[in-house]
Order: structure tokens, then C-alpha cells, then sequence
């Protein structure tokens, strides 16, 4: 791949897939392109391909590039704060990138790898097969639903044309800070404790999440491509966690030992477990992930970005 195109390249996920690329081809021309409301310029410090600023459900990509194609592309640019109440920007936005994206790319068939989300399955607990009926619960899972609809229909019109998607699951890892309230439990519970406090879940901490670490993701987004198949896989590690189990694996890379401080969910419909299917994906993708929950944690604080703009007490007790 000599000229790869990267959307959201400024986000979490986005970011760290932009990263490996320019690492894993460094002769390669990079274009980046994030409009920003999601992503931050401080994740692609280092990098040396081009940027694109630019809102891409209102770009107009033919004026923009002027026929130029990549010969990758992958596509992680989305709203992705799932609690946005405009049920309209949220879904236009989102599958009007897409749209866009598609119909440029068509005339030379550029093989597209695009993020899905484990959200298309709604908030049903237990393991998430792909093939199981989709239930999107809020207006972010619903565009992603429509993702996957716009690429059928596309492989429908164009058999040889390469497009994969991935529902990612809970991802966390270096470069999520910038995102706020959407970024990861790993993020939100390090930062209490850093501060000296007990780290907050909800009662008794014994739901279950299937956390997956970014560069997992990262390793599943390129294998997708370099797979050369059409369809949508799971990305996530199959092994749900509790979060009684993140904390102690907190504490582990923190050098602290607080000790979780529970109150009640104040959700009536909250999801007690999330788990992916990985078979499909091990089968297809030839692909398996590599960290578990403690090892993504240990990479996690090595890299610098858990504790990164934050004041340590470094708590004992």
C-alpha cells in the first residue's frame, strides 16, 4: 500500500491505526481527514503525512482531490459520543460520510475497511454473534446499523469490490484522554485513582465487559484489509471482565490499592454483559487477540498516555 487514506485519523482508534501505518509503511503517502469534534491534532504528534480538515458528510470529495484515489482506505471518522441527543446530526452525519465516501471510491472499487460497533447489538446480555439480530439502542448504533446496510448494498452493485466492517467492542488504550465523558472506564477509573480515590462502580462491580485493547484493534482494522473479504466481524477480546477486575488491574499498573466504592446504577435497562464471538473473526481474518485485560493495562501505563496531564498521589490504602 503506497497511498492510504485514514478518516477519524485524529481520534482514539484513528489515531493509533495512523501511527502503526506510517510504522509498518514508512514509504507510504498518509492523508489524514477529521473535522476535529471527536479527535485531537495532539494524538498525531509525529506524524509526517498530510491533513484534511473537513466536515466529510458535506465534503465534496471530487473538488477536493480532484480524482485522486488511494489504494487503501479506512474509514474510523464518526460522532462517536453516544449520548448526543440530536438523533439527526447523529445519524446524518455519521451515514452521510459514508455515503459520500463510497460513491467517490466506486469508479475505481478502492477497498474500504470501516468501523461498525458492538452497539449494533443492542443492550441483550451475553456472547454477540455475528449473524445475531441487530437492536440498536440509541441514535449512534443506529448510524452504525445503516454502515453496514450502505456497504451490503454497495457489495450488492459491485460483487468484486472489497468492503469490511468491524464491531468494535470496549476499546481503551493511549490517545482516548482527549474524548471526555465517552472515553473508556480504564481512563475515567485511573484518573479517580491517581487523585487518591476509591475508583466508583456500580453494584456490586460484577458486570462484565468485553474490554479489548487498542492495539488489538489496530492489529484487527489492518488484518481486515490485508484479508481481501467482504462482510463484518467482531473485534473485541472474547473474554469479558468484571469491573471488580479492571480495578484490580488498575491497582496493579498504579502501584495503589483502593478499593472499589460501589452505588447503585441508575439505569433501569444498563447492559450486564458484553461478550464477542471471535471465531468468525480468528477464521476469516486470521486474527487473534494478544492482550489480555492485565497486559493491555501494563502497555497502557508503560506508553505514558493513562498518566498523561495527570497529578499522582500514589495512594497506598
Amino acid at each position: 500500500m503506497k497511498k492510504i487514506w485514514i478518516t477519524g485519523g485524529a481520534g482514539f482508534i484513528g489515531s493509533n491505526l495512523v501511527m502503526q501505518l506510517q510504522e509498518e509503511y514508512p514509504l507510504a503517502d498518509l492523508t489524514v481527514m477529521d473535522d476535529l469534534r471527536s479527535g485531537s491534532f495532539l494524538n498525531l504528534e509525529g506524524f509526517r503525512g498530510d491533513f484534511v480538515a473537513a466536515d466529510l458528510s458535506r465534503l465534496d470529495w471530487e473538488g477536493q482531490f480532484k480524482g485522486e484515489r488511494p489504494e487503501a482506505m479506512f474509514h474510523l471518522g464518526s460522532i462517536t459520543d453516544t449520548t448526543l441527543q440530536d438523533q439527526k446530526i447523529q445519524t446524518h452525519d455519521n451515514v452521510e460520510s459514508f455515503r459520500r465516501l463510497l460513491e467517490y471510491l466506486r469508479p475505481e472499487k478502492t477497498p474500504v475497511v470501516y468501523a461498525s460497533s458492538a452497539a449494533t447489538y443492542g443492550i441483550r446480555a451475553g456472547v454477540n454473534r455475528v449473524g445475531d439480530p441487530l437492536a440498536p439502542a440509541n441514535a449512534y448504533a443506529f448510524s452504525k446499523v445503516q454502515l453496514e446496510n450502505l456497504a451490503k448494498k454497495m457489495q450488492g452493485e459491485e460483487p468484486s469490490w472489497k468492503i469490511a466492517g468491524l464491531r468494535y467492542f470496549n476499546v481503551y488504550g493511549p490517545r482516548e484522554g482527549h474524548k471526555g465523558v465517552p472515553a473508556s472506564m480504564a481512563w475515567h477509573l485511573a484518573g479517580q485513582m491517581l487523585m487518591g480515590k476509591r475508583p466508583r462502580v456500580f453494584t456490586a462491580g460484577e458486570q462484565k465487559r468485553d474490554f479489548v485493547y487498542v492495539k488489538d484493534i489496530v492489529a484487527f482494522t489492518l488484518a481486515a484489509m490485508k484479508a481481501g473479504k467482504s462482510g463484518v466481524w467482531n473485534a473485541g477480546s472474547g473474554q469479558p471482565r468484571s469491573f471488580n477486575e479492571m480495578v484490580e488491574g488498575l491497582n496493579g499498573v498504579l502501584g495503589t490499592k483502593l478499593q472499589p466504592e460501589y452505588f447503585e446504577c441508575p439505569y433501569p435497562f444498563y447492559q450486564p454483559h458484553t461478550e464477542a464471538d471471535m471465531s468468525a473473526t480468528e477464521r476469516d481474518l486470521k486474527i487473534k487477540p494478544k492482550f489480555s485485560l492485565e497486559q493491555g493495562l501494563a502497555d497502557y501505563e508503560k506508553s505514558g498516555w493513562l498518566t498523561r496531564g495527570r497529578v499522582s498521589v500514589k495512594p497506598t490504602k
